[in-house]
């Protein structure tokens, strides 16, 4: 089973890079969003990935060539009526996926493979949804694709072999490390180590402990770490931060509330807004 032609749905911050490094690695690959300023937001992202990938990889023309090469579309029919592979990345809100899957479902070839992206939900939370449970699977992507090269691989219980395996070949053809998750676990690998990272952190500014620059020089002097947790608040973005923190206990309630009401309802998400915790050029 090859995956060659592929659809993300979602072009954030990480669906944007997830679209780019499929197409760096020379795969056709279309980006689908609810609206067309969602899209114009997309296509500045993806511009600014030409200079990060020409940085990092050394070859400016790719980079370039794999841009040029990237469609976007807000009409969910035509972004999916030829994929092998749809890659989900829309915000964590278990409604909003059931929504998308639902509408998804109608629209794809039965041969298609989906994977979730989710960083929070289990693959089994989700699967009822989709109508093809044996073609359902989870493909977790870390920030900063190019460099932080994972792909964590996890199927549910009706998750078929060959599905699985296609994913993971998949993986590997688009530049990532796959990580074969071997049973469901919220958070995969990954998450379960940084999640717990980030929301101690959280409680320390909560609790007045210190504030966020000084958590994370701490970490950063005391570490080697090349970021501090704030600083990676401000990569993955603050909505997600949010929408985490949100069903956390009452400490992790409270600083999801200073990011609604300090950061979100001001317009700072993060890196992508060039201002969260810190400002960005």
């Amino acid at each position: 089973m090859k995956l060659t032609n592929t659809t993300v749905l979602g072009t954030g911050v990480l669906g944007s890079q997830i679209l780019f490094q499929t197409a760096y690695h020379g795969l056709p690959v279309i980006g689908y969003d609810i609206s067309d300023a969602a899209l114009q937001l997309a296509a500045d992202r993806l511009d600014s990935l030409v200079n990060e990938y020409a940085s990092f990889f050394g070859n400016p023309a790719k980079a370039k060539a794999a841009r040029e090469s990237i469609q976007l579309t807000s009409d969910m029919a035509t972004a999916v009526r030829d994929a092998d592979l749809v890659i989900e990345a829309v915000p964590e809100n278990l409604k909003i996926k059931e929504e998308t899957y639902q509408k998804l479902s109608s629209f794809a070839p039965q041969r298609t493979i989906f994977a979730t992206n989710s960083s929070t939900l289990l693959p089994s939370d989700i699967s009822p949804f989709t109508g093809r449970p044996a073609q359902f699977l989870a493909l977790h992507y870390a920030n900063n694709i190019w460099k932080n090269n994972t792909g964590e691989v996890m199927g549910t219980a009706a998750t078929s072999s060959e599905a699985y395996e296609a994913v993971v070949e998949f993986a590997e053809c688009t530049g990532l490390v796959p990580i074969r998750v071997l049973k469901e676990q919220p958070g995969y690998v990954l998450n379960s180590l940084l999640v717990p990272f980030l929301e101690s952190a959280s409680h320390l500014l909560v609790n007045e402990v210190a504030d966020a620059s000084t958590i994370d020089t701490t970490w950063k002097l005391g570490t080697g770490a090349p970021y501090g947790p704030f600083e990676i608040y401000d990569i993955v973005g603050l909505n997600t931060a949010y929408h985490i923190s949100s069903h956390g206990d009452e400490t992790s309630k409270k600083f999801a509330e200073m990011l609604m009401t300090q950061y979100i309802d001001q317009g700072k998400l993060g890196v992508a807004t060039g201002e969260g915790f810190y400002k960005y050029d």
